[in-house]
């Protein structure tokens, strides 16, 4: 280092004889070692000449420079793209963005649902699993057999060709000894031949009696074929209730139709349509929003009111249409909600409401029925319980319920395209019972089953359809 030092000052005091500037400065450098340093103004040259290139730091610099305000130019609306797209173009990628947020949300949404239909088959797999192990245990009974056993050859009536065996102990009844005849055909003649004998017999027609009674009322019967009346327009109407009031009062008519698209974190718009025609052409009337959030899709309309229950809550709500106000509200006591007892398909369809012939109804859950379903009949003024009945079956175990003349219906699948109305409660009796009426899932995702006393019709939403399906009552 002193060399080093030495050979510095010797050039120093032979290069800057004469000269007062030079100057000696000492320091560390990067690495930390002891570094010693001159400079000498130049005697001839004012500057330093440039170089051809700047050097590469020099050109790095300026291509950073060049990148920094391309962007600087692409965040104010400047023309990189193009004459024309600056404010305009910013303006699109902001709704652009809005509306990706919007999908986002729905889409997250219906995340959710698919999550919670999983937990519900889970569950059902697991019920179905304790129900076939329970089967499993129980003993198998011999079954009495299917014909009846053999007579003597006096009492035969009819007999297969060959002496085959009995073919009807009804018939061989009729031959005996003594017997009046009264189960004889006087159109057969037995001659003796056990061979084949020709039967005939007269048709007459009678005329069936009446299958309702003096209010029109009776058991479903049939469900005719779902008939398809418009397609939503957006993933929001995915899920959906649409109605028509069976006993419409002023300033709506019976042929108002409305509709709620119920996929959304806070559903609030109610559209309303001056008739089906306009329904399937798409153009509402009237557009209302209501003052507190809708639940899933169990609303209903009676009397010119709209029936809801209020999100995350059991509360339900009055809504008035003339009014444009909340009529009534109250709590359904002890109903499950948000989640707590669905139908097998989710939605947080913990509490349904519909009507029928007899007025308005709820259909729900609690903890002390377990999960079953809880049928309770509403006064549709002031929404207090009049009577509830508690059923047998349970309620995430079947996808959807409406009620029809007093008689509680469910349906045993939502995506199932050929299914059926499984079970039948009926509120007179206090008596419940399995049936089997065959039912279509057209669209294989139905979410909302509602019954419209005035028409006779059953309302659904499947998979972004609104549809509807003729019934038919009386006694079975």
């Amino acid at each position: 280092m002193w060399l080093l030092l030495s050979v510095c000052v010797f050039c120093l005091l032979q290069y800057g004889e004469g000269q007062d500037r030079a100057t000696l400065w000492r320091g560390n450098d990067r690495s930390g070692h002891c570094q010693y340093t001159f400079t000498v103004p130049s005697p001839s040259e004012t500057s330093c000449p440039p170089t051809a290139s700047g050097g590469p730091e020099m050109e790095g610099l300026k291509t950073r420079l060049s990148l920094l305000e391309v962007l600087v130019a692409r965040l104010t609306g400047g023309e990189t793209r193009g004459p024309g797209l600056g404010a305009g173009s910013q303006a699109g990628l902001q709704e652009a963005l809005t509306q990706a947020m919007g999908e986002r949300s729905l889409l997250q949404g219906e995340k959710e649902h698919l999550e919670r239909d999983v937990e519900g088959l889970q569950r059902r797999v697991e019920e179905m699993r304790r129900e076939t192990e329970s089967l499993k245990s129980r003993p198998c009974y011999p079954q009495a057999p299917l014909v009846p056993p053999s007579v003597p050859p006096q009492d035969s009536g009819l007999r297969l060709a060959g002496d085959a065996g009995v073919l009807s102990h009804l018939v061989s009844s009729a031959g005996r000894q003594g017997d009046t005849g009264s189960l004889r055909d006087p159109a057969w003649r037995y001659d003796g031949n056990a061979g084949f004998q020709e039967l005939k017999a007269e048709v007459t027609e009678v005329p069936a009696p009446s299958t309702e009674d003096s209010t029109g009322c009776g058991e479903l019967i049939s469900i005719g074929e779902p008939v398809s009346h418009r397609k939503a327009d957006s993933i929001a109407g995915k899920y959906g209730v649409w109605m028509q009031d069976p006993e419409a009062v002023a300033p709506y008519g019976g042929k108002m139709v409305w509709r709620i698209d119920t996929v959304g974190s806070e559903v609030r718009q109610l559209f309303g349509y001056e008739d089906m025609d306009q329904l399937s052409k798409g153009y509402p009337s009237k557009v209302l929003l209501l003052p507190e959030p809708v639940e899933s899709t169990g609303a209903t309309l009676y009397r010119g009111s709209l029936y809801y229950q209020r999100r995350r809550s059991r509360t339900l709500l009055r809504y008035d249409l003339a009014s444009e106000s909340i009529a009534a509200r109250r709590d359904l006591p002890h109903a499950g909600f948000h989640g707590q007892f669905p139908y097998s398909w989710g939605g947080y369809t913990d509490v349904d409401l519909g009507v029928d012939e007899q007025g308005l109804w709820a259909v729900y859950s609690t903890n002390k029925a377990k999960g079953a379903i809880v049928v309770s009949q509403l006064n549709p003024h002031n929404l207090a319980v009049k009577r509830s009945w508690e059923t047998s079956i349970r309620k995430n175990s079947v996808a959807n319920a409406f009620v029809i003349c007093g008689r509680l219906y469910t349906v045993a699948s939502y995506t199932a395209p050929n299914t059926t109305i499984n079970f039948m409660f009926d509120t007179a009796t206090g008596q419940g019972k399995q049936v089997a009426l065959p039912f279509r899932n057209k669209y294989r995702y139905n979410s909302m089953v509602d019954y419209n006393p005035a028409q006779r019709k059953l309302h659904a939403w499947d998979n972004f359809h609104i549809v509807s399906y003729d019934v038919r009552l009386g006694h079975q």
